[in-house]
């Protein structure tokens, strides 16, 4: 592998890029040009095509020997034309891609009562996101199938970072699930996250998924209890589920409504990684160091 392609330049994918860039060539897909400048000075080279622009995706045919694919799905739909659009592109050359990583989501699994839930456990998508992400995921696993690329999945839950925490929630004082209705929650660190990503181009096994989490066994409202007592803000409201439908949007909703507990050790044997962030405790308290104590 000399050269690699991402799709979908957010946050992972910055994390990702520096490490990445000291050993490969890295083209990064980027739909606007003012983006492109970021990207370059990371050391990437940027490629201006959309997802939602098939034609444009001509010039991602033979660029890349691997690709990680970190884009989202369209908005709307049961469908993923997006990767639909790139798998049809980067089939288009005669030489493909080698490995393909995509970062999927545990919301694949749907409600799971709590239990405790492994990669083999069949995807129940109870929301039209989250069958996007099968769509997706189905799709590509197919693609590697048909043309011996190695194709490997990481289904990740709730991701943060030091400016991806739930403080601005805790200080609008939104409430969350009452203790007997309330739901697990699985977490994931973006470096974790980035760092998997990389490791899987190597380590991952051809249409394998790994569920791309930490050790925390934490449920929701513990998780805003635990934020708030470790930030010095008050705790969030606990309401019961019929109360909270008058105060969320659907979607807020939608997260309170999924309850599983989901197991790593796929990641740590065939990933053999190392997270650097086992539990948000660890995870919390380097933003707080980062911050100067002024998260």
């Amino acid at each position: 592998m000399k050269r690699i392609l991402i799709v979908g330049c957010g946050d992972v994918a910055r994390r990702a890029i520096p490490w990445l860039v000291k050993r490969f060539r890295v083209f990064a897909l980027v739909r606007r040009a003012d983006a492109a400048a970021e990207l370059r000075a990371l050391g990437a080279t940027p490629l201006l095509a959309d997802l939602d622009d098939r034609r444009s995706l001509r010039r991602l045919a033979g660029v890349a020997d691997a690709v990680l694919h970190f884009a989202p799905p369209p908005d709307r739909g049961s469908q993923d034309m997006r990767t639909a659009r790139l798998a049809a592109a980067l089939t288009r050359a005669r030489s493909l891609p080698q490995r393909l990583i995509y970062i999927s989501t545990t919301g694949v699994y749907g409600d799971c009562g709590g239990a405790a839930v492994s990669e083999v456990r069949p995807c129940r998508p109870q929301t039209d996101r989250a069958r996007r992400r099968v769509d997706a995921e189905t799709r590509l696993r197919r693609l590697g199938a048909r043309n011996g690329m190695m194709v490997s999945v990481l289904r990740a839950p709730g991701i943060y970072a030091g400016d991806r925490l739930p403080l601005a929630r805790l200080r609008r004082g939104e409430p969350v699930l009452c203790a007997d209705e309330d739901v697990h929650t699985n977490h994931i660190h973006a470096e974790d996250l980035a760092h998997l990503a990389c490791l899987a181009l190597f380590r991952g096994r051809a249409g394998r998924v790994y569920n791309a989490v930490d050790d925390t066994c934490m449920k929701m409202g513990e998780y805003f209890d635990f934020a708030a007592d470790f930030f010095g803000l008050p705790r969030p409201p606990r309401l019961p589920r019929r109360e909270l439908a008058t105060r969320l949007s659907p979607m807020a909703l939608s997260f309170m409504s999924e309850s599983r507990r989901l197991n790593n050790e796929r990641i740590r044997r065939d990933l053999r990684v190392r997270l650097k962030y086992p539990t948000v405790r660890e995870g919390f308290a380097a933003a707080l160091n980062n911050s100067g104590g002024n998260v």
